[in-house]
């Protein structure tokens, strides 16, 4: 059974960096596309990032392209998500998430991620 627990999230400044990890306990989503997402109240949650299971694949939203990483560590049965260069617009509530229907394709949509975290929240101020 999957289930995944978001860590490192957190206060931190315009320009600053955090890195966020998202491990599953379960150790069953190895073999799956991950994805994070994000969301502030009043808006939908948004695709940010997502890697195939071998992470041969990623995809990013292009307001976070060129600044976010994701990497997985399939031994760990964790997914991570490098933010640099953090903006105040990144703030927001981020949730992991697994696609268990996809290995090698990305969705962006979360309607297609069966299996998400409890979230972390990511506060950059300016």
């Amino acid at each position: 059974q999957v289930q995944l627990v978001e860590s490192g999230g957190g206060l931190v400044q315009a320009g600053d960096s955090l890195r966020l990890s998202c491990a599953d306990s379960g150790r069953t989503s190895s073999s799956y596309t991950l994805g994070w997402f994000r969301q502030v109240p009043g808006k939908e949650r948004e695709f940010v990032a997502a890697i195939s299971w071998r992470g041969g694949n990623t995809n990013y939203a292009d307001s976070v392209n060129g600044r976010f990483t994701i990497v997985r560590d399939n031994a760990k049965s964790t997914v991570y998500l490098q933010m640099n260069s953090l903006k105040p617009e990144d703030t927001a509530v981020y949730y992991c998430a697994v696609d268990s229907r996809r290995r090698i394709s990305i969705s962006i949509s979360s309607s297609n991620y069966d299996y998400w975290g409890q979230g972390t929240q990511v506060t950059v101020s300016s």
